[in-house]
């Protein structure tokens, strides 16, 4: 019996390292995931999300702390041993196997009747929705088709998690989106406990119940989508989650809840502390979709360089005279060339410590 066939409590990562060499890829990760979480690792290249996957799955050893399942201690034992299901972001589907033969290899491996093996393919087929296409060989199917395979085959072990290593990355946007949707069902419906890697922070916000962001190797942010989306800890969490206009300037007020920074000489905005923002330097972070032209005193004074119609409304870059570029939304269209002030709800400004000159 392997450990992961059997249901568990709590997955643990406690002062996980891997080193390759003299660099450290993980530095201490300590993370408990609960039975039944969908939880996703996020963060840009080499900030170390696929090689904690790898460590949890076994195909990688770990270099410093453990990892337990409930009350035993995996990190020591092998991969097969483990009984996680597993997807992968090229597929590794075997090109010469049809549909049902790939879903079922995983079974046949572990020695589980035929009859057993026929029944829980026929089954995960349908949850993955290939009625239809069982007999195809993977050449014959489209990349969501070919996915979804993969995810059948990870899943018809009926293991209780699933890992899953950017599975979408390589499918074109429309696939993208309605294969994030499927893959939230999938899980929903098995009950089991998803690890999920991705470097965008769309797929996380949609899909997790909790995202664990990482930077070099360490874990900077724990937290529910709408924690992170709305009030990001750090500043490199406010980059990553799509807070893309970044302005320096230098406190100049606090009242309460409220910080005003000045920007340039000519220009101010107010926003939230936060990371523990007193006097001095200062970073204010924006959504784009936050910024918008204003007629209020406060704000930014850019010239608009380009502007773009996107359906309901406007998206366009503007310059200030500090040569800063801004992205910015608007309800009405300005024109190229146009100088306007921007601004946004201080609600929606984030304002974190910048470094001293």
């Amino acid at each position: 019996m392997t450990v992961g066939s059997t249901k568990f409590e709590t997955l643990r990562l406690e002062g996980v390292k891997r080193d390759f060499g003299t660099f450290n890829a993980l530095r201490g990760l300590d993370l408990t995931i609960a039975r039944g979480e969908f939880v996703a690792l996020l963060g840009p290249s080499g900030c170390g999300k696929t090689t904690a996957l790898n460590c949890i799955a076994g195909l990688l050893d770990v270099t410093g702390g453990r990892i337990m399942l409930d009350d035993t201690r995996i990190d020591t034992i092998r991969t097969e041993e483990r009984g996680f299901g597993m997807v992968f972001q090229n597929y590794a589907l075997f090109p010469h196997m049809t549909v049902r033969r790939n879903v079922g290899f995983g079974l046949k491996m572990r020695g589980v009747p035929r009859a057993e093996i026929d029944r829980r393919v026929e089954q995960v087929i349908a949850t993955v929705r290939l009625q239809g296409q069982a007999d195809k060989l993977p050449g014959q199917l489209s990349g969501g088709q070919q996915q979804r395979v993969a995810i059948a085959r990870a899943i018809v072990i009926e293991p209780p998690l699933v890992l899953m290593d950017e599975p979408l990355s390589n499918l074109d946007a429309k696939l993208r989106l309605e294969m994030r949707g499927e893959i939230r069902r999938i899980h929903q419906s098995l009950g089991s406990t998803t690890i999920y890697v991705t470097h965008d922070q769309e797929e996380a916000l949609s899909l997790a119940d909790r995202i664990v962001v990482l930077r070099d190797g360490a874990i900077r942010q724990v937290g529910r989508p709408d924690e992170l989306y709305a009030a990001p800890a750090h500043l490199d969490v406010a980059d990553f989650m799509g807070y893309r206009n970044r302005i320096p300037g230098r406190v100049t007020a606090q009242d309460g809840g409220r910080v005003t920074i000045s920007v340039g000489e000519t220009a101010a905005l107010i926003g939230r502390p936060c990371d523990g923002l007193v006097d001095g330097p200062a970073i204010a972070m924006i959504r784009p979709d936050d910024l918008e032209p204003t007629d209020a005193a406060i704000g930014i004074p850019a010239t608009v360089e380009t502007i773009e119609y996107r359906g309901r409304e406007f998206h366009g870059l503007a310059r200030t005279i500090a040569n800063q570029e801004l992205h910015f939304r608007s309800s009405v269209s300005v024109g190229r060339g146009e100088t306007i002030r921007l601004g946004a709800d201080p609600a929606r400004v984030l304002i974190y410590p910048g470094a001293t000159p």
